[in-house]
């Protein structure tokens, strides 16, 4: 049987995608359900069943052999489990062995959202090209994940690269990790807002809080909004400087919806980076937006399903 095809599973707190993925990246087929996140774990995973059944459902089903799951974390791809912070039905969910038993017994890979991010923007978007890279989204949450030597490196759970629980402020709030300082508690959607709140911003008529508005905001120079952004692109700065420090990476790849600031953001946090990157192996760092867009988790997804089949390399998956 010809089995030229992956499918892709993108698991989030909102929304369930799944696709056919080619061998080139290209999506042949989707299919969606929303997240019954705040549901018990036999409730969620009906919804993701009911997105493989539309999958299995197609004469494209028989070309498939293998499947990916980006699934959000954090995850354990040495287990096949999941525990999401946004999915509170999840705690060490076996969701590899529940997802093999709907599609047949297909080998199933699984690994962090941020690091399917990475794979995608590797492949496909504004990685491809750079051995050394860190791909992130910073959106309601903080998450990433890293190519290193050319290939995906996922980690021994899947979550390497996750920089948005790098401390960056010792003494800092304290993040829902347990931790404290976080990328995510400064930098996140909800945390510019937050903040930009708390310092005197006010929305619109239309009643608009989120980041998105303090990002309007923030252009016409409103000075809470500013501040708001000017603090969460040093935080970004700070850690992304540390994980080039670390592992020499050459490339900062940031995507989600914060990144869809643009200048507001990226202005800042090119200013901010100059400051924490010092030393003469990453002064050449260079910091740009994603480009895959909302397919990223798909395509991410079917990029590490390629990566882990025997034929990876013939493929063009992470070499």
């Amino acid at each position: 049987m010809h089995t030229d095809l992956v499918a892709a599973l993108d698991i989030g707190g909102t929304k369930i995608a799944g696709a056919l993925v080619d061998g080139g990246g290209r999506i042949l087929l989707r299919a969606q359900r929303p997240t019954p996140a705040q549901e018990d774990g036999d409730t969620v995973m009906r919804a993701v069943e009911g997105v493989l059944h539309d999958l299995t459902g197609s004469p494209l089903w028989a070309r498939a052999g293998s499947i990916g799951i980006g699934s959000a974390g954090p995850v354990d791809a040495t287990t096949g489990t999941v525990s999401p912070v946004n999915v509170p039905g999840w705690r060490d969910f076996p969701l590899v062995k529940r997802v093999r038993a709907v599609a047949c017994g297909l080998p199933v890979e699984l690994i962090g959202d941020g690091v399917a991010i990475a794979a995608a923007e590797h492949w496909q978007g504004a990685a491809r090209g750079h051995d050394n890279a860190l791909c992130m989204v910073v959106s309601t949450g903080v998450g990433g994940g890293l190519v290193m030597g050319g290939r995906l490196h996922p980690g021994p759970t899947g979550n390497a690269g996750h920089i948005g629980h790098i401390s960056v402020d010792l003494d800092g709030d304290p993040c829902p990790c347990g931790a404290r300082g976080c990328v995510e508690r400064i930098a996140s959607g909800p945390n510019i807002a937050r903040r930009a709140l708390a310092n005197g911003w006010r929305p619109g008529p239309d009643g608009d809080a989120s980041a998105a508005a303090v990002a309007k905001a923030a252009r016409a120079g409103d000075p809470p909004a500013v501040a708001s952004f000017e603090r969460a692109a040093q935080a970004l700065a700070a850690g992304i400087a540390a994980t080039a420090t670390l592992v020499e990476i050459d490339i900062a790849v940031i995507g989600g919806g914060v990144a869809g600031a643009g200048d507001v953001l990226f202005t800042p946090l090119r200013r901010w980076l100059r400051d924490y990157v010092t030393l003469s192996f990453v002064q050449h760092l260079k910091v740009t937006a994603a480009q895959m867009g909302r397919d990223a988790g798909l395509v991410g997804a079917a990029a590490a399903a390629l990566h882990a089949a025997p034929d990876a390399t013939a493929a063009g998956v992470g070499g």
